[in-house]
């Protein structure tokens, strides 16, 4: 039987900083890129008055913070240190911030960690110089490795780097150089994912020649046996972790398990369960300039009837998913609502009989299976 959900008793919030050196030719982001002097103050500002006013949505315990962008490492330590003496701030678990090779206001990653964040995410994409110029990265495959190093050196609890492959003109053999040679650098989580052409970007106007959906294939599964035999192991479709329990984002696993978080800056969105059990989507003016002006947040809810589909779409992302009864919970309704597609899904292999996850052959068809839901 149906009832309603209850808001969750913690929520993540994301911080967007929406400007970059350069717009990638891939990126599809809310992201601008600045010239001239950044107006950090001012957006600091708006970005506190942001918080307070989304708060009143909720009462739950902010538990992680995810600054991302654009190129959050444009902004000063300081920056982030007066965001994050926030009263709603003071007990979180994980403060992660995106940083680009090349791309650092401060040149020492200790100084980000001293104004309190404890986990970072590089954005290396690729460590061969042909594919960066083609990526349009400001930064060289050196700078690349020397910023893993000494983000590794400043001592975060986890260093994500994220790579790419897939890319305009690569081969396996070259995917898999990048690979190697990235998990020699020794970090503790890496999120690798295929290259996609989105529309609204300059490869969706021009498209760049690209690997074949057959190579494309080959390189992720070779991509995915390198991983598993350098002690990395899969917890979600591009997420790698050396220990799933002690590295993982747990942002990102907030999102996958359909957990609520707020959004804050020019374009975040956010996803609130309200008192009343309504789960509404937010977002904010997309324009920096326009942002700045008036911290404007558009709601809408998200119906019943889209819920299964929004719920699936992320847990099943996830190689361990979650227990039955956590649909219920984020959702407020029966999982006997699904029923004939449950238990089709899962004669055909593509669902575990107790828990809402993929098998193996399932996570081959991902897509596929979450479409059954709509």
């Amino acid at each position: 039987m149906d009832s309603l959900p209850e808001p969750p008793s913690t929520v993540g919030l994301y911080v967007h900083i929406p400007w970059c050196v350069r717009k990638c030719p891939y990126c599809d982001f809310n992201s601008h890129e600045h010239h001239g002097p950044l107006v950090e103050t001012e957006y600091v500002a708006c970005l506190l008055r942001d918080l307070d006013a989304e708060l009143e949505r909720t009462s739950a315990t902010i538990e992680t913070v995810y600054f991302g962008g654009g190129t959050p490492s444009l902004f000063r330590p300081s920056a982030f240190g007066e965001l994050l003496e926030h009263p709603s701030l003071q007990h979180v678990r994980e403060v992660t911030m995106e940083a680009n090779p090349g791309a650092l206001e401060c040149k020492s990653f200790t100084d980000y960690r001293e104004a309190g964040i404890n986990r970072v995410s590089v954005g290396v994409q690729s460590l061969d110089p042909d594919s960066l110029v083609k990526l349009g990265r400001i930064h060289s495959p050196n700078e690349a490795r020397n910023a893993v190093e000494e983000a590794l050196k400043a001592g975060f609890n986890s260093v994500n780097v994220d790579m790419m492959f897939g890319l305009p003109d690569q081969t396996i053999d070259m995917a898999m150089t990048d690979l190697d040679e990235l998990i020699q650098l020794g970090t503790e989580h890496i999120s690798w994912y295929q290259l996609t052409i989105e529309p609204n970007t300059v490869f969706g106007k021009r498209p760049p020649k690209v690997a074949s959906d057959d190579d494309r294939a080959d390189m992720s599964d070779a991509g995915l046996e390198r991983l598993a035999a350098s002690g990395f192991r899969q917890y979600e479709v591009s997420a790698f972790a050396h220990d799933s329990g002690e590295f993982a984002c747990l942002h990102n696993v907030n999102y996958w398990r359909f957990g609520d978080y707020l959004g804050i800056g020019a374009g975040a969105h956010g996803k609130v369960t309200l008192e009343n059990g309504t789960i509404v989507r937010t977002q904010k003016t997309r324009r920096p300039e326009d942002y700045m002006r008036d911290q404007k947040t558009r709601t809408r809810e998200i119906n019943r009837e889209e819920l299964p589909v929004e719920f699936m779409m992320n847990v099943l992302r996830m190689n361990e998913g979650v227990e039955n009864a956590h649909f219920g919970c984020r959702t407020g309704l029966s999982l006997d609502g699904l029923e004939p597609t449950l238990s089709q899904s899962r004669e055909q292999d593509l669902i575990n009989a107790h828990r809402l996850s993929l098998t193996e052959f399932g996570r081959n068809h991902l897509n596929s299976v979450v479409e059954r839901f709509l």
